[in-house]
């Protein structure tokens, strides 16, 4: 490859990371329908052409940026080594309580929960949901079987329904007048849920 392409690549990169670095802030503040396209490049320091060329449509933007916090919230889950049956289930618990208080928080609070299903719309903002948190539910759901934590039953319609009802609560959290006492009684019967599949 011609040096210059490579030199360019690099430049485009972190010309886009910038952009999605600088809108995510301020989806997080501002939200998504507050936020202007100037503020986004201005914030991330590059022109409106370089922000065209990288994303032709604001909710082009606000894609990348949403599957940027999936991605590190998927990474947080991951972080832990897994070495013995039983441990996916018991980390997919405290996980989810995790994500629980991360619902209360401005920036899952408004990108991944408020504007996520406004924004993308309902059926693709579940696609997205799904395509990040299932695969770590599943996992875990296949564990808890292995384990003899969880009665054997279909896991993939298992994954589902636990994916729906957090994905319910961290809907309750989001939009509640006191995020906190909802994250704290969405946790416990969360937990009542799973606790009762053994």
């Amino acid at each position: 490859m011609p040096k210059g392409k490579g030199i360019r690549a690099a430049k485009a990169e972190e010309t886009r990371g910038a952009l999605i670095a600088a809108a995510r802030r301020l989806f997080a503040d501002k939200g998504f329908h507050a936020t202007s396209t100037p503020e986004v490049a201005a914030l991330a320091g590059v022109t409106r052409g370089a922000l065209q060329h990288h994303f032709t449509r604001k909710e082009d933007l606000f894609r990348a940026v949403f599957e940027q916090v999936e991605q590190d919230m998927i990474v947080a889950a991951q972080a832990e080594e897994v070495a013995e049956v039983g441990e996916r289930w018991s980390g997919l618990k405290a996980n989810l309580n995790a994500f629980l208080e991360a619902a209360a928080t401005p920036e899952v609070q408004r990108i991944l929960l408020i504007d996520g299903p406004a924004v993308l719309g309902w059926a693709e903002w579940r696609k997205l949901e799904a395509q990040y948190g299932l695969g770590l539910i599943m996992q875990a759901v296949e564990d808890g079987m292995a384990a003899g934590l969880i009665r054997v039953q279909p896991p993939r319609l298992l994954a589902h329904m636990i994916l729906a009802v957090v994905d319910e609560a961290a809907l309750l959290v989001a939009n509640a007048d006191d995020p906190e006492v909802v994250r704290l009684e969405a946790g416990a019967a969360v937990q009542t849920l799973l606790s009762s599949l053994a």
